[in-house]
């Protein structure tokens, strides 16, 4: 990773024109019905990650709707999505003077040729720009050791080597007090804590901040529970567009039980801004 990143660097990728871009691109089919094709470079143990997916419908809706920037997008996770061909239906609830709420629904088609409906999401959509800088918050940002002092796939031991296609499309640099899975030795705290950006070295958008709330490993992994955690439902708000350079995401759960954890994330960016939020159920498989 960090090899890529210097790759990247010289001429990075720019919004509009990458991989993030190119692989959560929707084709309009018909009024609010579209076209994409799911890629395999977003996908974690064969399952398409759930911000990509996020991403994904929020690009049609972004389309679809009066309004361009997401402001809030809940998910309902109905069926794993796989790589290849999908369709997107999306409809307008109501469009109003600061807001558009929506909602959109991915199709696949199973084995035996049945449409079966993977993801659901409702969604208001609003204007970025157009927010006053008024900011009172008791929030801070994560403190996370400097990005030269942080751990990614390329660093050390991968106990999923080879199951994680996304990891090769992101500059994941991960705290290293939140790293005791990979070692062996996870903390049985329910943190994990990372810088983030692109591999391309493509800046954040709201877009790419659906992807950034759910790109970092489960928590479920310093609680010494390996394996897939599929997530149930996600909600993600976005509060301000973010500056270039890295974001920083923090995650944490306080509560596992019955086998679902919730996991709670914050998205910095470069100007010490929060950015994105999310909060999100998951299941975990208990030994």
């Amino acid at each position: 990773m960090v090899e890529a990143a210097s790759a990247t660097s010289l001429s990075p990728a720019v919004i509009g024109d990458s991989e993030f871009d190119r692989d959560t691109a929707v084709v309009r089919r018909a009024p609010g019905v579209y076209g994409v094709d799911l890629s395999a470079g977003w996908t974690i143990l064969g399952a398409v990650n759930g911000g990509y997916l996020l991403a994904v419908l929020g690009r049609a809706l972004g389309d679809a709707l009066a309004h361009p920037d997401p402001f809030t997008i809940s998910a309902h996770y109905l069926t794993a999505s796989r790589p290849g061909s999908a369709v997107v239906r999306t409809e307008t609830v109501r469009t109003g003077r600061t807001l558009s709420t929506g909602q959109a629904s991915l199709f696949q088609c199973d084995d035996e040729g049945n449409e079966v409906e993977r993801i659901r999401v409702l969604a208001s959509y609003g204007d970025l720009g157009t927010l006053p800088d008024d900011v009172r918050t008791t929030a801070e940002p994560p403190a996370i050791p400097p990005f030269e002092q942080c751990f990614g796939p390329a660093d050390g031991p991968d106990p999923l080597k080879g199951t994680s296609a996304i990891a090769d499309r992101l500059l994941l640099k991960l705290d290293p007090a939140t790293i005791g899975w990979a070692l062996g030795k996870p903390s049985g705290k329910g943190e994990m804590r990372a810088w983030f950006g692109l591999a391309d070295g493509r800046d954040a958008d709201p877009l790419s901040l659906l992807l950034a709330v759910d790109a970092l490993p489960p928590t479920a992994f310093e609680m010494g529970l390996m394996g897939w955690v599929p997530t149930v439902e996600l909600t993600a708000h976005i509060r301000h567009r973010p500056a270039p350079g890295p974001l920083r995401v923090a995650i944490a759960t306080r509560n596992l039980a019955g086998g679902f954890l919730e996991e709670d994330a914050e998205v910095w960016d470069s100007e010490d801004r929060l950015v994105a939020q999310s909060r999100q159920l998951a299941r975990v498989r208990l030994a």
